[in-house]
């Protein structure tokens, strides 16, 4: 196990090397929970800096981290919400279990490695003491010294594991591999499927319905790779994996989306791309029986589209009620696919709805309801006895429909959801 020790140089703080981790003394914890006022405070102006710091000091960090999020502020308030969690669960981290996985998922398709972290350490460090000033006293610095090690030590082994699992896995890899996109099938105006086969011709390891990869693109504009990840939406096969992307455009602060314009329009059929091992800890139960209803809004249907693929492939009889809420036909991806499979699963139904109604959508059969997702609506399709629930979209979606779910007397532990983007919670 890693930790980190520092040695202060004026106002600087560097990491000396990593050592094994000692528990946190009580009065370090206490000095830690005491930050935690401030932390709320000045939580993204601290990630901010640290970033910018970081980036600067080690620009190949780039070819990692997702400068679209860093452009409209959503990995630094990602970030500052989690320092703030841990600070306040220092005493118990166990309770930040689901954000380790969900995290450590993430940082292992994007090839986060045991010795970032230290410079991880180093700049956030830096960061919190140049932003809180005077208040960082060396008691403060030793005592979130201590609990970064900790920290890390705890991401340095869920990862370390997750890395084992994928070089054992039958076709698995640890890394990026070349691939080439074999196939691009317009599934909307706005979502185009990526058949992506290994330049190698090599097997592909399995993957569990709800997984994402990560595929890095090389933008030249900004002179690094970027990486994005897309969940796989159809069930594995040996021979190419299945990604579908929504072309971003550019909306307020938020610029158009890099990687998706590049997938669209720059690479055509036969362009290498590069794509980490499947990961992500949103998955289907596949040995469950009981009812599975999938909830998704707009492209967020990607891994649903896997989820119910699995579920009619495994069982004939299992329920499964499949909810979607789109703009309109236009951008209603893959309804042709979800109409094959009801018409030839008759333990499967549907529940689409569309804010907007367009020339040529026909009601029954592109879509049902009119509006936006209403749970409460349709109460009587989506109440199942014993039913697993999954969601996946914007964040405002999810919350409103696990939100309804929970009204409806839905426990929440039936209730699993993934946000796509930097979640902040």
């Amino acid at each position: 196990m890693l930790s980190t020790l520092f040695r202060r140089a004026g106002t600087r703080v560097v990491f000396r090397r990593a050592y094994a981790t000692s528990p946190l003394s009580p009065q370090q914890i206490q000095i830690v929970k005491s930050t935690i006022p401030a932390l709320e405070k000045h939580g993204v102006d601290i990630t901010t800096l640290f970033y910018k710091r970081m980036l600067a000091a080690h620009p190949e960090l780039k070819n990692i981290f997702n400068t679209a999020h860093q452009a409209t502020g959503e990995q630094p308030a990602a970030l500052a919400h989690a320092v703030w969690a841990y600070a306040a669960n220092i005493e118990h981290p166990e309770a930040l279990s689901t954000a380790v996985s969900r995290i450590g998922h993430k940082h292992a398709s994007l090839g986060v490695a045991a010795e970032h972290y230290p410079i991880v350490g180093e700049h956030l460090l830096a960061a919190i003491k140049e932003v809180l000033g005077d208040a960082v006293t060396p008691p403060v610095v030793d005592a979130w010294s201590a609990a970064y090690g900790q920290l890390a030590d705890i991401f340095i082994s869920f990862e370390s594991e997750l890395y084992r699992q994928a070089i054992q896995t039958p076709g698995g890899w640890k890394g990026w591999r070349k691939f080439f996109i074999a196939k691009k099938v317009h599934e909307s105006e706005e979502i185009i499927s990526f058949h992506l086969m290994p330049n190698d011709r090599g097997d592909l390891p399995t993957f569990r319905p709800g997984q994402f990869v990560s595929i890095r693109c090389y933008v030249p504009e900004l002179g690094v790779y970027q990486p994005r990840q897309y969940s796989l939406s159809d069930v594995p096969n040996r021979q190419w994996f299945q990604i579908s992307v929504k072309k971003e455009f550019a909306s307020g602060a938020r610029p158009a989306g890099r990687i998706s314009n590049v997938l669209h329009e720059s690479l055509p059929e036969g362009s290498e791309v590069e794509i980490s091992m499947p990961f992500g800890d949103f998955v289907l139960d596949v040995n469950a029986t009981t009812p599975v209803v999938l909830m998704s809004g707009g492209v967020g249907l990607t891994p649903m589209m896997s989820m119910l693929k699995s579920v009619v492939s495994l069982s004939k009889s299992r329920p499964a009620v499949f909810v979607h809420a789109a703009r309109n036909g236009r951008v209603h991806a893959m309804k042709h696919h979800l109409a094959k499979i009801i018409e030839q699963n008759p333990q499967v139904s549907k529940a689409v709805f569309y804010e907007e109604v367009t020339e040529g959508d026909k009601k029954g059969i592109d879509y049902d309801h009119v509006g936006r997702v209403n749970v409460a609506k349709i109460k009587d399709q989506v109440l199942l006895s014993d039913a697993d629930y999954y969601i996946c979209g914007p964040s405002p979606f999810m919350k409103a429909q696990s939100k309804g779910l929970r009204q409806l007397g839905v426990h929440p532990n039936r209730i699993h959801m993934e946000v796509f983007g930097s979640p902040k919670e």
